[in-house]
């Protein structure tokens, strides 16, 4: 029996970013596996041949560069992973090129860091160009440009990076592409028992904790950093499913709606394209800890952050600059762009209206974040 939610899911997706890891794409000596591009290629396009628009995160540089330089083991130190990635880069591209060009489907190389989406402009720019992409027909395959970013290439992977493509795009559905069949409530590898869960209407820390922290030789991510970004596109309104990309009709099966994979629901109505980039996109350069009477103002009741509600303030930002808004206990509940640069807003923080004027002089802003500037996280 087909199930409904999932019908509903398949329906409203009308564009499509798909993930596929370094371990779907090769073997286990590390090398592109064309049989599998080559599938992955031929249900990608059967999806656009159906009017969907589809963008391709895709890993996979570092894992190629391996193979082709016949490196008997992924390298573990900075300056060999970014050499590999060098290498595989276009080795990768144009595996996909050659696979896609029997369709007369054109390519375009996308390669973006972290920093592209904390900058407004960029982050636009990002959007603009896939957007051209799509009207002429290409498809955008996008990694992280892995031969200069530094933090990401060593703690980070594609799936944060698809999660801010899906919300960049406002994509109603992400698709996870992994080596495993979805999530289970345990580690089928450990647990004979472990049932794999069809859906998950919420990811709250029972569902977090059943992520095993075990990575795979080739990949930099595991269960942990899919259901991070599995919550990254959720709380902005879209719906994901993570499934076993090894499967090679994998793609067909999920468009049929077939019960396969772990479908994670949306967990509110769907997010502006503004408060995308604000609250789940841009990443906070300083934090404002406020007590709990500014907590709830700002929560529950669409209030500015006031001055006089501020405990503390870290980090180093300037006027402008996306801060973190915090609780007592540190967790972040909602972020937004800062009125005060970290030096003023440490002088004010605690102070009503008519204090600060006597602090600086004047008062530029009531607030140290305002309403319009400010969004509240799921």
């Amino acid at each position: 029996m087909v199930d409904p939610v999932r019908q509903e899911v398949i329906a409203s997706a009308h564009t499509v970013v798909i993930k596929v890891g370094t371990n779907v794409l090769t073997g286990e000596d590390g090398r592109l596996n064309r049989a599998r591009v080559q599938a992955l290629a031929d249900q990608v396009q059967r999806l656009r041949q159906s009017g969907r628009r589809v963008a391709l995160v895709s890993s996979g540089a570092v894992g190629a560069g391996v193979g082709r330089l016949g490196l008997p083991r992924r390298p573990t130190d900075l300056r060999h992973l970014q050499a590999c990635a060098a290498v595989g880069q276009g080795f990768l591209m144009g595996a996909y090129e050659e696979c896609l060009a029997r369709h007369g489907t054109p390519t375009a190389q996308i390669l973006l860091t972290a920093s592209d989406f904390d900058n407004r402009t960029r982050y636009l720019n990002v959007r603009n160009t896939i957007l051209t992409l799509f009207e002429w027909g290409c498809l955008p395959i996008i990694n992280e440009n892995d031969t200069v970013s530094v933090a990401e290439i060593r703690f980070g992977d594609n799936d944060l990076l698809a999660a801010m493509v899906t919300n960049l795009l406002q994509a109603p559905l992400l698709i996870l592409l992994t080596v495993v069949d979805g999530l289970y409530t345990g580690d089928p590898r450990l647990d004979p028992q472990a049932q794999l869960l069809t859906t998950v209407p919420h990811i709250d820390r029972t569902v977090t904790s059943l992520a095993s922290s075990s990575r795979s030789p080739l990949g930099t991510g595991g269960m942990v950093s899919k259901l991070r970004a599995a919550r990254l596109a959720t709380a902005a309104g879209e719906s994901v499913i993570m499934a076993n990309g090894t499967r090679p009709d994998i793609l067909d099966a999920i468009f049929t709606a077939a019960p396969v994979g772990t479908l994670f629901l949306p967990h509110g109505s769907s997010v502006p394209a503004w408060k995308r980039w604000l609250g789940y996109t841009a990443r906070p350069l300083g934090r404002l800890i406020v007590d709990a009477g500014a907590q709830h103002a700002v929560q529950h009741l669409g209030r500015s952050l006031l001055p006089i509600g501020v405990v503390r303030v870290e980090g180093t930002f300037h006027k402008g600059d996306v801060v973190a808004l915090c609780s007592a206990d540190g967790t972040e509940f909602a972020r937004g762009l800062s009125n005060y640069s970290s030096h003023d807003a440490q002088r004010i923080c605690g102070l009503r209206r008519e204090q600060i004027a006597e602090r600086l002089g004047m008062v530029p802003y009531e607030e140290i974040v305002h309403r319009d500037n400010l969004a509240v996280l799921a």
